[in-house]
């Protein structure tokens, strides 16, 4: 059997192994991006990268990079959607983007380095979420959307001093009219106990028609 085959087997199967490993972890996560979309993804770098190189060897490799990771780019922003004030779907845009770069490497014969690369992935997608799990019980930004009637300024003061009052760092701040209600959207910063006695306060306020996080 030609040896330029077997060696473009072997990494073809080692594109299904890393795909896989990255992306059963997206489908335990039930993400969009799941196991076998990040099998392809890996398995289509490396072919892209594997025929380049084979149909013009001549030519320069940063340009086959390049325009992989340009379209990978469109498949990636895909995954990023808004909910609910928050941008979800970050980190599976990033799996995708860095799927495509493992692909690339077992395709330029990078076997041992995607090897290694392929278990500090698996590490920063299993392990740091305890981490990023304790740094949000410290610190945690949500969006408020609280509806007051008109009229009633003084109770958009008393809603600025709450935020004070827990301890919340407000960072965005925006007032509209709409009817006979005041519509304020707030982006605040704090810890998410002191988040939470603010929503149980604002529960309580009889002035508040609306309220929304």
């Amino acid at each position: 059997m030609d040896t330029n085959l077997i060696e473009n087997l072997i990494k073809l199967g080692m594109a299904v192994l890393v795909g896989g490993i990255v992306g059963a972890e997206r489908e335990f996560q039930d993400k969009a991006a799941g196991f076998r979309t990040i099998i392809l993804i890996t398995v289509g770098s490396t072919l892209f990268t594997i025929f380049s190189m084979s149909m013009d060897p001549d030519s320069s490799r940063t340009r086959i990079a390049a325009n992989i990771v340009t379209g990978i780019g469109f498949l990636g922003a895909g995954a990023i959607v808004r909910e609910h004030g928050r941008i979800a779907g970050l980190t599976t845009a990033a799996t995708i983007w860095l799927s495509s770069a493992l692909g690339m490497g077992i395709g330029a014969g990078e076997l041992i380095f995607v090897s290694i690369a392929t278990l500090a992935t698996v590490v920063v997608l299993l392990v740091f979420p305890y981490i990023e799990e304790k740094i949000d019980r410290v610190r945690e930004a949500r969006s408020y959307k609280i509806v007051v009637a008109a009229g009633a300024s003084k109770n958009i003061v008393k809603i600025q001093q709450a935020f004070k009052d827990h301890s919340l760092h407000i960072i965005q701040h925006h007032q509209t009219k709409s009817g006979d209600g005041i519509i304020g959207t707030w982006r605040a910063i704090g810890s998410p106990a002191n988040h939470d006695k603010f929503v149980k306060q604002m529960l309580q306020e009889k002035s508040v028609r609306e309220l929304n996080y």
